[in-house]
């Protein structure tokens, strides 16, 4: 701390920046840590409920418990477009023009690329922080050393009393943005890693919503 007091006010200056990446990577990372791991837990119960039932009304009219799973969401907007071509019940005979599974398909790409931006939504910022926040940090250090010598060719020293305090004042701007960087790396890989499981979750119960309409067609 009397480090960072002594520093110079660019060095100050670099590190609130640094301490505003750090403070908001945090707030991203358990919050989204929340959110990415309820969507998970929740998509694996509305699975088990999608297939335990035989009608997609009575699918459509359990949902509410299901909210926070992207699954859900695909299913409600490939369900309203069934709907929407359809005057009768879509959970019996499915009654569909020519092309119905491409306005189905269409619906459900629709609803995939919306919750895949809403899952990776803030993550950015820890891409940000973990490739920005060293060379933030280390551009600090420069200017602490810049200054340290400053000091050194005015005092006409170079004494290792003299340039150790500016040098190691300068040197906590890096520490501290590897302090910033380090946990948004871990936090963005794996972060992004569980999200990257739910997309191939999505894409898998398109292509079984699909096949399901498809053989629906059929009939």
């Amino acid at each position: 701390m009397e480090l960072i007091l002594q520093a110079g006010p660019v060095v100050k200056l670099v590190l609130l920046i640094l301490v505003y990446f750090s403070v908001v990577s945090w707030a991203i990372i358990f919050y989204k840590g929340v959110v990415i791991h309820r969507a998970i837990k929740v998509s694996d119960r509305f699975l088990e409920f999608f297939w335990s039932k035989k009608q997609f009304n009575a699918i459509a009219q359990g949902l509410k418990p299901f909210e926070a799973s992207p699954l859900s969401i695909l299913f409600r907007e490939a369900f309203r477009e069934l709907s929407s071509m359809n005057s009768g019940s879509t959970g019996g005979g499915l009654s569909t023009d020519l092309g119905s599974k491409d306005n189905v398909a269409r619906a459900l790409r629709r609803a995939t690329t919306s919750e895949t931006h809403r899952l990776e939504k803030f993550l950015t910022f820890l891409a940000t922080t973990a490739s920005a926040a060293p060379f933030i940090g280390l551009f600090g250090t420069v200017w602490g050393i810049m200054d340290a010598f400053i000091g050194i060719g005015k005092t006409g020293s170079a004494s290792l009393a003299v340039v150790a305090p500016g040098i190691s004042e300068a040197l906590i701007a890096t520490a501290i943005g590897l302090a910033a960087a380090i946990p948004a790396v871990i936090g963005y890989n794996h972060l992004l890693n569980r999200v990257n499981v739910l997309i191939g979750e999505m894409d898998n119960f398109s292509q079984e919503f699909l096949n399901i309409v498809d053989r629906m067609d059929r009939r």
